[in-house]
């Protein structure tokens, strides 16, 4: 019962379990995530199809209705269309019950035809990996019973099956928009949960990813480790890989005082790098109010209660939060040329029908405005706009 063909100690047993799920973490952020879903990398056909295989073998995933979900989850992020959202859907049902919206999802033809464009149709595809995607969850039951014994294959068999609608389904959808830092102010809720991305691949950089869909590494700052991009650079140092795109780094020259067509293109591709400071210049502007009202024996409470909600979207702060924010902005002319300046930076990178021209202006315009504004952070974030190079 406990001696399979390969007849390894326990350790031996868990460390094959360590590098199997590895294996199957791997196929689903570097083949189905990485690649297919968002075209960051293109794979060999080799090792797309020994990723296909293996996710076939493991989990019965299918390669459409994986990346087609995933697309639309980014298109319709935080909405009630997104198909796996903490915010609608509440986070103790993404997080146990991940997998359930994953195949309620993937049963809507609608969202199969609208984002599952592109992904293999083959032969393989037409008539073993789709029709037959539970023959290999049945086939690999077998194989661990074989290799690891009864009740060791039977244990290894349970958490290789188990691993992805738990990890990934759960807790990547579930915690990964609920819970941990965030290097970039997006417009969803996305976290990263760890800066030492290795138990899922390198996914746990979720806030990054939502930053920048389509590179290629997952990690950003200098202190962040994402194994998926091990993997793909080992990949790439044989030739079995290609990086098409990662995400651009932030430069700053202190010397530019001139808002330009380049920097108007910088503070478009670093948005939420822009949005994550303006974020702190909006706490550093609370904090000085908090200390005007305390000097002056005024009560400050209120402006202590909604601190938290300030960096939010207006369109994502509850009703009750946005009546008692309006409340507080009455009072504090500061924070309230924050507030709506922060609109209206916005507005510049969504008016796409203005010219490159039009949009300059609008930039010079609002640093300008924010410089005499007499709110200090305001003036010192701005400032700090016009370096972006």
């Amino acid at each position: 019962m406990f001696s399979g063909a390969l007849n390894l100690p326990w350790w031996g047993d868990l460390l094959a379990l360590l590098v199997l799920v590895q294996i199957t973490i791997a196929a689903v952020t570097v083949y189905l995530h990485r690649c297919q879903a968002h075209r960051a990398l293109d794979l060999h056909p080799v090792v797309s199809h020994f990723f296909r295989f293996w996710l076939w073998l493991t989990t019965g995933m299918i390669t459409k209705e994986w990346a087609a979900i995933h697309r639309k989850h980014h298109a319709k992020c935080e909405t009630e269309d997104d198909p796996h959202s903490p915010r609608i859907l509440g986070i103790n049902r993404v997080l146990f019950t991940g997998v359930v919206l994953y195949v309620q999802e993937s049963h809507k033809p609608q969202t199969m035809e609208r984002y599952g464009h592109g992904t293999p149709e083959d032969w393989m595809e037409r008539n073993v990996y789709t029709p037959l995607n539970k023959w290999g969850i049945l086939l690999l039951a077998a194989l661990d019973i074989w290799l690891f014994g009864l009740i060791p294959g039977a244990l290894i068999y349970g958490i290789q099956v188990g691993w992805i609608p738990f990890w990934a389904a759960g807790v990547i959808n579930g915690l990964g928009h609920y819970w941990g830092y965030r290097n970039f102010q997006t417009e969803d809720d996305s976290t990263n949960m760890s800066p030492w991305a290795f138990w899922i691949g390198g996914e746990e950089l979720h806030n990054n990813h939502h930053a920048y869909p389509t590179s290629a590494k997952f990690s950003i700052r200098w202190y962040e480790f994402d194994i998926g991009w091990m993997y793909i650079r080992a990949l790439q140092a044989m030739g079995l890989a290609k990086v098409r795109k990662t995400a651009p780094r932030v430069k700053l020259d202190p010397s530019k005082i001139e808002v330009d067509a380049a920097t108007l293109q910088a503070v478009i591709a670093h948005r939420f790098d822009v949005m994550k400071h303006y974020a702190k210049s909006m706490k550093a502007t609370s904090h000085l109010e908090i200390e005007r009202m305390r000097a002056k024996g005024h009560d400050y409470a209120p402006l202590k209660g909604i601190r938290k909600w300030l960096h939010r979207d207006q369109a994502t702060v509850p009703a009750e939060q946005r009546a008692r924010i309006a409340a507080v902005l009455e009072t504090s002319p500061a924070l309230k040329a924050s507030w709506t300046m922060r609109d209206d930076l916005r507005r510049i990178w969504e008016r796409s029908t203005l010219s490159s021209e039009q949009l300059v202006q609008q930039l010079r315009d609002w640093c300008d405005r924010a410089e005499q504004s007499g709110v200090g952070p305001l003036a010192d974030f701005s400032r700090r706009l016009r370096c972006y190079a």
